[in-house]
């Protein structure tokens, strides 16, 4: 019989995160959830199963995420750390509020280099770090914002997160479709291919298993969207600017 594991989610208390949590937990392994909100991660962990420990983590503050590993790294080494906390406000560059636009980028992309950074102590030689992009990282769309642009320099980080720590951390990535979650909810344009969180844990389950570097869903949408990030410019973006009308 395998030997059950640990594993950290951050951005448990919501969405693909708070599935990744029932599924997993109802799979056998120990998990440790994390969000900005400790009351919904003790909602979650009383529902779970008590020996499931909720820390409470903002990925935007650098010291909250040190003390967040140092309760961790109490418990013993981790077999996965997955990494989901991001924050998303829809609609074009020119209306994004300034302010929002840094906090954006402080959570989802300086928030993933942090975790990066205290996630190879924290694991067992070989042990598992999946960072969260999305397939809005894969081009710029219209309407995709700052958001766009985080989760493509998500990507960008777990590239090369894989070279620099091959052979002693399994570094994975996570490009998503739509998802049908509270932050997706405020979209005003059409998801196509949309998936519940339940089908997106299943999935990013089944591909952390697996052997691929990234973990990709729903493949209707995702290889039209390689496909159209492997073009040219000069064929890519008329296709783009179709969009926008």
């Amino acid at each position: 019989m395998p030997e059950r594991e640990t594993i950290w989610i951050i951005g448990a208390s919501d969405g693909i995160g708070a599935a990744l949590a029932r599924e997993w937990a109802r799979r056998g392994a120990r998990l440790i959830l994390s969000a900005r909100s400790l009351d919904r991660l003790k909602d979650l962990a009383a529902e779970l199963g008590e020996e499931h420990i909720p820390i409470a983590v903002d990925v935007s503050d650098r010291a909250s995420i040190d003390a967040a590993a140092d309760e961790v790294g109490k418990i013993g080494h981790i077999d996965r750390i997955v990494h989901l906390a991001a924050i998303y406000d829809p609609g074009k560059v020119a209306d994004l509020d300034p302010g929002m636009a840094a906090q954006i980028v402080t959570t989802n992309l300086t928030g993933s280099f942090h975790i990066a950074q205290v996630a190879p102590a924290l694991l067992r030689t070989g042990g598992q770090l999946a960072l969260c992009g999305s397939v809005a990282g894969y081009i710029g769309l219209p309407q995709g914002q700052i958001y766009s642009a985080t989760k493509a320099g998500v990507i960008n980080l777990a590239e090369s997160l894989r070279a620099e720590l091959s052979g002693r951390v399994d570094v994975r990535l996570i490009n998503p479709g739509f998802v049908d979650t509270r932050l997706t909810q405020r979209n005003t344009f059409h998801m196509p291919a949309i998936v519940t969180p339940q089908s997106a844990a299943n999935a990013i389950i089944k591909g952390l298993e697996a052997k691929h570097f990234e973990v990709h869903f729903p493949r209707r949408l995702t290889w039209s969207l390689k496909l159209l990030s492997a073009l040219p410019y000069w064929a890519a973006l008329p296709l783009t600017k179709r969009l926008t009308q």
